[in-house]
């Protein structure tokens, strides 16, 4: 069963599209470089899953991209990038 997000990036229940992924990832780390460095690590966590995801097949560990996510969500202020890509992350993982 296939499913889209707000954005129509698909979902496959919990197991996202793997270039999908790796293209929000690559957003929220271009976010978080240019906003808040000091959250840069947060986003490396998540892409570093995101990419291993894409290479194994699996579905990605969504223990360790939403304690990420979650860090993020308190550094970021409301109506910047980082807070943007934050929010599709969490709804394209179902978190």
């Amino acid at each position: 069963m296939s499913t889209y997000n707000f954005h129509g990036n698909p979902t496959n229940g919990h197991h996202p599209d793997p270039d999908a992924l790796l293209h929000l990832t690559g957003g929220l780390l271009k976010s978080l470089r240019a906003e808040y460095p000091g959250l840069v690590r947060y986003g490396e966590i998540i892409q570093g899953e995101a990419e291993l995801s894409a290479e194994d097949g699996d579905p990605p560990n969504r223990g360790k991209i939403r304690t990420a996510l979650e860090a993020v969500t308190i550094g970021a202020a409301a109506g910047t990038g980082s807070l943007a890509y934050t929010r599709e992350l969490v709804q394209m993982l179902a978190l």
